[in-house]
């Protein structure tokens, strides 16, 4: 077995990592790494109806997709994140347990009392530390999960915070649990950085083939061209999205403005309706056929509404305010 600690904090990078060792390296493969602040989506979900948009714009939080299926995630640096692969006949979706023994080992060592539970998930104390998620590429299943260590567990709720009124479609949803840090559960202070040591050296000493990997110059230009023409794009992240409806209604200067749309799949703005108690000199039809066609997406709808003279259809509303109601 392959065991990989890599260093980059790029979410883009490290998620394209996965498909890499999943894909592209023969030996089964353990790794370690984290992100900066990014919410990982699963690959079946409707990423804007998983996120505080408001939020993840204003606090530079990087949205990827990633290959396998599940719930939505937050991850920031006092996350540790890993990733088994391995190959054979016996590979299947189910077998969480089975990978996540050794992190459950290491964390009762360092006095937490954490236990797999339920379908996918870690606990400590009834409390979620981390879930898990799969994905089978031919003969080779790749699981892989996020350990909340010493995350800022405010900044999780908030990223991930939803109005459910606003979305409604067929994608799978989150389900929220009470979670908590596994640092404030174990006897042993140490830092994640320690923990991650921890970790690794654990699982080199109970896999006997197992060691230590560092990713080859030829290794790093694959998952880079994978990041950059995969993983880094508005169509994986945010275009693969399930058909939704959407509703969102606000105050601004100018009166009440409501949004009613219908999305496509891929993210296609199918029909749009806006209503409010604003005064309107134009009347709405001629906007809401400028927004038709569009993706759902911020620099679209605001390069179109600056091509647009808003106060002739929407009095005293800004172009930021029509954005703020379709998010």
């Amino acid at each position: 077995m392959l065991c990989i600690y890599h260093e980059s904090t790029d979410p883009y990078f490290n998620v394209a990592t996965d498909e890499y060792i999943l894909k592209h390296l023969k030996e089964d493969c353990f790794m370690l790494w984290r992100n900066d602040n990014a919410i990982i989506v699963g690959k079946y979900q409707n990423t804007l109806a998983e996120i505080n948009y408001d939020y993840v714009k204003n606090h530079h939080i990087a949205v990827v997709r990633r290959l396998s299926g599940g719930g939505a995630v937050y991850h920031d640096m006092g996350n540790l994140n890993f990733s088994f692969t391995q190959s054979g006949k016996d590979c299947n979706l189910t077998d969480f347990e089975k990978f996540t023994k050794p992190i459950v080992d290491v964390i009762q060592q360092l006095g937490g009392d954490a236990y797999f539970s339920g379908k996918n998930d870690l606990m400590i104390d009834g409390m979620k530390i981390a879930g898990n998620a799969a994905h089978i590429f031919k003969n080779k299943i790749l699981s892989h999960g996020c350990l909340l260590y010493s995350s800022n567990i405010k900044d999780v709720s908030g990223a991930l915070k939803i109005n459910p009124v606003k979305y409604t479609d067929r994608a799978a949803k989150s389900v929220p649990k009470l979670v908590t840090n596994i640092s404030n559960h174990i006897t042993e202070k140490i830092s994640v950085g320690e923990f991650a040591k921890r970790l690794m050296d654990y699982v080199l000493s109970i896999y006997p083939d197992s060691r230590l990997y560092e990713f080859s110059e030829e290794d790093l230009k694959i998952i880079r061209q994978l990041r950059d023409e995969k993983y880094a794009t508005r169509e994986w992240n945010f275009g693969r999205s399930p058909e939704y409806t959407f509703k969102k209604a606000i105050r601004t200067k100018g009166g009440l403005l409501e949004i009613n749309m219908n999305v496509k799949k891929g993210g296609e703005i199918e029909e749009i309706k806006i209503y409010g108690d604003f005064f309107s000199e134009n009347g709405v039809e001629t906007l809401e056929q400028a927004l038709t066609n569009l993706q759902h997406e911020e620099i679209a709808i605001r390069n179109a509404l600056s091509t647009i003279d808003l106060t002739k259809h929407l009095s005293n509303i800004s172009i930021d305010e029509v954005i703020e109601a379709m998010f």
